[in-house]
């Protein structure tokens, strides 16, 4: 394949004139890896192509929504009759009751659902619940755990924020930010002793079940339990963030591959089937606090996007369990050998999956110089990875043997010019 990036380097000189730094989300900019963001053009199955025509495969999957790969059939069908109807009419609409009711069937701790347009106003909105319905004010949520870019948790907060080295964010009031306190993954200890210390104080804990914006780290079974435990005894409300996970691990999410009932859940990404949505939803009683039932405040003029409910309704009728299967085997067909190759080459480097979601970390002190160095040998094999050593991973049912297979061979000169 061609190299050339000249159309990708054009537009992004383009970009800057009017876009803060050339890109509307800021791991876009290629600040973790170096180098010029790569436009893309369109995507097939497990490939993107760029402006240049250079082909991809694509591991990063609009950071994650695919989950049946690009320009799948049915989702493209879907959202073209719905289309010839009109783009949205800010009034209720039969789409919104039929994914209302196909994720609480899939997902059954979630009784009531209210549709959103993204994972941050997802996120936003359960906490805003949360404090309502308990009538207290602080937050526990984890380092590295990022929620999305709300005031109250750009606090010690991963993924890009962790890549451009900002952990924090000026312009978030020291007022809010007092209520939101911050604990480890996967230490229970350190949220025990928040509870000690506000036994009385505390609404809920945010916690990503398989956190995926400090690289690809799982939770542990006896940590998520025992946040389960710790809610139950001080009267918080546990929230699973699943914006990510949520039909990803399983069709019932993360909750679900841990056995574990959230008192409400966040979703995003695959509920779209690739275009702008998030939902929250959970206990029947928790729910009903929301507006009109309630007292909780939370609108959304393009909520429930009719266009947006027919790509999520239509991707969530293929996730049958046999698409699962599949999925779990590509995926830890690709960790295995990323790891065989590891150890082959005697580079500090590991690879680990659950089903679909997949990490790769580079070790040591130059792990960061290391993952740059591998992502842009991949990059020119036509490997197309996130672009920061923070990010999370992702197969889609489009990623054949053939096509791990490619990808690994890709891997094994990247490792072969890295050990050189």
């Amino acid at each position: 394949m061609s190299t050339q990036h000249t159309n990708s380097e054009r537009l992004f000189s383009a970009a800057q004139k009017h876009i803060p730094g050339g890109v509307n989300s800021p791991v876009r900019c290629f600040y973790g890896v170096g180098g010029t963001p790569i436009f893309m053009e369109r995507g097939e199955g497990a490939y993107l192509y760029d402006v240049d025509q250079n082909r991809y495969i694509d591991y990063v999957l609009s950071w994650g929504p695919l989950i049946l790969g690009h320009h799948y059939p049915s989702v493209i069908n879907a959202v073209k009759a719905t289309i010839d109807q009109g783009l949205g009419f800010g009034t209720a609409t039969e789409i919104e009751i039929k994914l209302a009711d196909k994720i609480c069937e899939l997902m059954p701790n979630i009784e009531m659902i209210r549709m959103v347009n993204s994972g941050t106003e997802a996120t936003m909105s359960a906490i805003r619940l949360a404090r309502g319905f308990t009538k207290r004010d602080k937050l526990i949520k984890f380092e590295g755990c990022y929620h999305g870019h709300s005031d109250s948790l750009l606090v010690k907060a991963g993924s890009g924020a962790l890549t451009l080295g900002v952990p924090s964010s000026p312009g978030v009031p020291a007022d809010l930010v007092q209520h939101t306190l911050t604990a480890t993954f996967n230490n229970l200890d350190s949220v025990e002793k928040h509870f000690e210390t506000y036994p009385n104080d505390i609404a809920a804990i945010i916690v990503e079940p398989l956190a995926g914006n400090m690289n690809f780290v799982p939770g542990e079974l006896n940590f998520l339990k025992g946040l389960r435990t710790l809610c139950d005894h001080y009267g918080a409300v546990l929230i699973f963030d699943e914006v990510m996970t949520g039909f990803r691990i399983t069709a019932g999410g993360a909750q679900a591959y841990y056995d574990i009932k959230p008192d409400l859940t966040t979703l995003g990404k695959v509920i779209g089937g690739g275009l702008p949505v998030g939902a929250f939803g959970g206990r029947k009683d928790i729910m009903s606090h929301i507006a009109p039932l309630g007292p909780v405040y939370q609108a959304g003029t393009l909520s429930g996007n009719p266009v947006a409910m027919a790509a999520g309704l239509s991707t969530l009728n293929e996730l049958t369990p046999n698409v699962y299967t599949q999925l779990n085997n590509m995926t830890e067909r690709l960790v295995k050998g990323f790891n065989s190759l590891g150890q082959q080459y005697n580079i500090p480097f590991m690879a680990q999956h659950v089903h679909s979601m997949f990490g790769l970390f580079f070790t040591g002190e130059t792990s960061i110089k290391t993952f740059k160095l591998f992502f842009h040998h991949m990059l020119e094999q036509g490997v197309y990875l996130a672009p920061s050593a923070f990010e999370t991973g992702f197969t889609s049912i489009a990623h054949t043997e053939a096509i791990i297979d490619a990808t690994l061979n890709a891997a094994e000169n990247s490792f072969k010019k890295i050990q050189g």
